[in-house]
This record gives C-alpha cells, sequence and structure tokens, in this order.
C-alpha cells in the first residue's frame, strides 16, 4: 500500500522541526521592540543560552513522556509510577535550571521564584506530549483496524465468490448431460460455449470488478445453455438492450438471480416462464428476474440450497452497503427479485 504523504517519515520529521521553531520563537516575535532596553541587553548573552538551554529541556521531556512514559506506563495502568517519575523529572528540570543560570547568568543571584517559572512550562509540555502520543497512537490503531476490516472483507468476498464457481458448474454439468443422453447437435457448440464460460470464471474474476458487457455476456451464455436444455418447455425471456456498457460490476454478482430462477422455475410448473430484465443508464443498474413456482409443491431442499440468494445478499451487503436495493417478494405463483445498484 502507497503511504500518504502526511504518513512519510521526513514529512513527520519536518512538522515537528516547525512545531519546535515556532513554538519557541514566539517569545521573541511577540515582544515589544524597546531601543534603549535592546541596546542595554544586546551584549548580555547569558539570557539568551539559558533560554536555548530550557528549549532543550523541554523538548527532551516531550519526547521522554510521549515515547517512553506513556506506552511503558500509561498504557499499563502504572499510575503511581508515572506520577512519581513526573516528580523526579521535575526536581532534575529545576536543578538543571539552577545550574546553567550559575553558568550563564553568573552575574545575578537565583531567586525561588525562577524555579516556579518552570512548573507552568513542564506541565504544558507533559499534557502536549501526552495528547500527541494518545492520539497518534488511536490514529494509528484505528488505521490498523481499518487495514484488518479490509483483509477481511477481501478474504470473505474471495471466499463467497468461490461458492459461486462450484455451484454454477454443477447446474452447467447437468446440461451437458442432458444434452449428451438426447444425442444432441447441439451438445457440440453447447461444450464451446462452456469453455468461454470456464474462460471468464477463471481470468475475468480475479479482478475486483469487470466490464458490465462481459457480465452481461457471461449471463447471456448461461441463459442460452439453459434454453438449449429446456427447449420449449420454459418460455425464456430476456431484455438486456438498454445498458450503457462503460459501467463496471463485480463479477459473477447477478448470476445467482438467474441460476435460483432456472432452478425453482423449471420442472413440474405449468406454463413455466422465466423473465429477466436489466438496464443501466444514468449511474443505476436495475436488474429484475422473475420466475413461476408451484406454490402447491412442497420442496425438498438439499445441501446446496440456498445458498445462491443468500451468498449474493451477503456480497451485495459488503461491496455496496446502502448504495443498493433489494426486494424478494412471492405473488400469486410469481417469484420476483428486484435490484438496484448506484454504479457510482
Amino acid at each position: 500500500m502507497k503511504l500518504q504523504w502526511y504518513n512519510k517519515k521526513w514529512v513527520q520529521v519536518l512538522f515537528h522541526l516547525l512545531f519546535w521553531v515556532i513554538l519557541f520563537s514566539l517569545p521573541y516575535l511577540l515582544k515589544p521592540y524597546d531601543n534603549e532596553k535592546h541596546a542595554s541587553e544586546k551584549h548580555d548573552e547569558g539570557f539568551t543560552y539559558l533560554y536555548f538551554s530550557h528549549i532543550v529541556v523541554w523538548m527532551a521531556i516531550f519526547y521522554i513522556n510521549a515515547f517512553l512514559l506513556v506506552p511503558r506506563l500509561i498504557y499499563l495502568k502504572k499510575f503511581w509510577k508515572y506520577f512519581i517519575t513526573h516528580i523526579v523529572l521535575l526536581a532534575l528540570v529545576l536543578l538543571l535550571d539552577y545550574l546553567c543560570f550559575d553558568i550563564f547568568v553568573f552575574h545575578k543571584e537565583y531567586i525561588f521564584r525562577n524555579a516556579l517559572l518552570n512548573i507552568f512550562p513542564y506541565i504544558f509540555m507533559v499534557a502536549c506530549s501526552t495528547a500527541y502520543e494518545v492520539i497518534k497512537d488511536r490514529i494509528n490503531a484505528d488505521k490498523l483496524a481499518q487495514e484488518k476490516e479490509n483483509e477481511n472483507l477481501k478474504t470473505e468476498l474471495v471466499f463467497l465468490r468461490s461458492q459461486v464457481s462450484p455451484h454454477f458448474m454443477f447446474n452447467v454439468l447437468n446440461n451437458m448431460v442432458a444434452l449428451s443422453r438426447k444425442h444432441s447437435e447441439q451438445l457440440e457448440p453447447s461444450l464451446i460455449k462452456l469453455s468461454s464460460l470456464m474462460r471468464y470464471m477463471l481470468y475475468e474474476t480475479d479482478e475486483d470488478k469487470v466490464a458490465l458487457d462481459k457480465e452481461i455476456e457471461y449471463l447471456q451464455s448461461y441463459i442460452d445453455l439453459q434454453q438449449q436444455r429446456f427447449g420449449k418447455k420454459v418460455a425464456i425471456h430476456t431484455d438486456m438492450s438498454e445498458v450503457d456498457k462503460s459501467y463496471f460490476i463485480e463479477p459473477m454478482l447477478l448470476i445467482p438471480f438467474v441460476e435460483n430462477a432456472f432452478k425453482h422455475g423449471t420442472g413440474l410448473i405449468e406454463d413455466a416462464c422465466i423473465d429477466i430484465k436489466l438496464q443501466a443508464v444514468n449511474g443505476s443498474l436495475i436488474f429484475s428476474v422473475k420466475n413461476k413456482f408451484n406454490e402447491n409443491k412442497e420442496e425438498v431442499k438439499d445441501k446446496t440450497s440456498g445458498i445462491g440468494l443468500a451468498n449474493v445478499k451477503r456480497r451485495l451487503n459488503l461491496l455496496y452497503g446502502n448504495d443498493h436495493s433489494i426486494n424478494i417478494q412471492k405473488n400469486e405463483g410469481w417469484f420476483a427479485v428486484s435490484l438496484q445498484i448506484n454504479l457510482h
């Protein structure tokens, strides 16, 4: 995965440097200019050295707290150790302040008020570094959780897609057996058509998305094979002409609806009929499949029964979420599925 520019190390280092430069330049930038005072103090470099020694100390406190104390004490709920450690560090900071003052500003006496002036900056740096580390770790944890979820979704989608292929192949092979028993002349063109279907399943469906026209071609080939099998026993009506073929769709997403129609809409059904319509215009795909079924016949389900529709509904939820709607109805001897997908 390609890193975003703001996640690169050198960018983060640059942000840190800018932060420190801006923060510790504020006293100079906001200080009013006084000619007489400036003239009297411009040669006194002691306070300048003391100021920059404070910068080094606050930077050290910031990173010690962020990278050592917060992960090893706060996250492990060792709050007393964390508090005592900061008491010790604060004492060391005050001692360093006294030593630096004695070294750089030797001509003035160190007073207790100078020590008190270090307490607020210390608390400020600890608060900033704690917030920085907690927010950074939370962002990293959320990012890791999102990546893990994406990987799990990809794994689940691959599994669901793999379920479609064998389920479909069982149906098609049954078609071939039926044609062979009839010694039908349609067996050879059917095998050629089957080989094209297998080529699509093996090579095209490895991609996350395929061109909609290829998916439609795949559906039509499957329908043609079923038409050869049932002949005039089943009236099959298809309308997939109103389609903008520039769209893309996840492979093997629509076939379970068609499989289901042929599985439950054929057999001992009077005037068996299957109606399939597909249109894709203005960024919206509308797909409907209707088939007659025998209301008086109690269906005996096999082990693979229901894989198709349950599978595709799960895939739709994973892939499109609120960008799709599906409606399944049984009414007056008709089983109807209507699906709408926002392809954008």
